[in-house]
């Protein structure tokens, strides 16, 4: 019932324990599909290795790489969930009941996952790794004016893609949180509790370069719907 789909960048060592714990934690039918960069040869075979699905996208990564993976991604799944997922995460035992149940009860098109580490997730008011549900996407789209079929805006270096997924949805009124949903980010730049601390690496400092450009686009585009 759920399609996850994970874009990857030189971190070939995140790959099977991201496959471990997915598996450990799930109970629904699901996809793994890694989204893989043209000569990143380590990423690939470790993806290849866990026996997940694999897709080497034909363009070389820079600004807007994740997301032009994850729509990517998201075409190639059939399933009517689609995890918005990364290769630093964890899963707890329940999660895709938790957020399975809470999108049937709430019908939304958005329902956010508790990564245990944003301060606005922990609130209930974003999600790092949402899961969307795909007639919502396939309709509507994710973002405020990409129109249907499209999870992520493009524009974007890295930073406020969820941001604006997320607040699309509240706008929409297709948002809804799944507090017992456990998906939890393993980020350097959060805390957690019993864990090692995950280090910084260079696809983490790319991703976190752009951020004030990304904050502008954000405002340029909240304002366009009306916000």
């Amino acid at each position: 019932m759920i399609d996850v789909i994970v874009p990857v960048l030189n971190r070939p060592q995140n790959a099977q324990p991201l496959v471990d714990s997915i598996q450990k934690a799930t109970t629904v039918p699901f996809t793994i599909t890694f989204m893989c960069s043209p000569g990143d040869l380590e990423e690939q075979a470790a993806c290849i290795h866990t026996t997940a699905n694999v897709r080497t996208v034909d363009w070389e990564p820079g600004p807007g790489d994740a997301s032009r993976k994850w729509n990517l991604g998201y075409t190639m799944g059939h399933h009517p969930f689609v995890l918005i997922a990364a290769d630093d995460l964890e899963f707890e035992p329940g999660w895709d009941v938790a957020v399975l149940k809470q999108a049937d009860r709430s019908g939304a098109g958005v329902i956010g996952t508790n990564d245990q580490a944003n301060p606005l997730v922990i609130r209930g008011k974003h999600s790092t790794h949402p899961v969307v549900r795909r007639t919502y996407i396939d309709t509507v789209g994710g973002t405020w004016h990409d129109g249907p079929g499209t999870v992520f805006h493009l524009g974007y270096s890295h930073q406020f893609v969820e941001t604006e997924l997320v607040n699309a949805a509240m706008q929409r009124k297709e948002w809804a949180f799944a507090m017992t949903s456990i998906v939890r980010h393993m980020h350097p730049i959060y805390p957690h509790r019993g864990r090692n601390k995950t280090p910084m690496d260079d696809t983490y400092k790319i991703a976190m370069a752009d951020g004030r450009a990304d904050a502008l686009l954000y405002k340029e585009r909240e304002k366009a719907a009306g916000i």
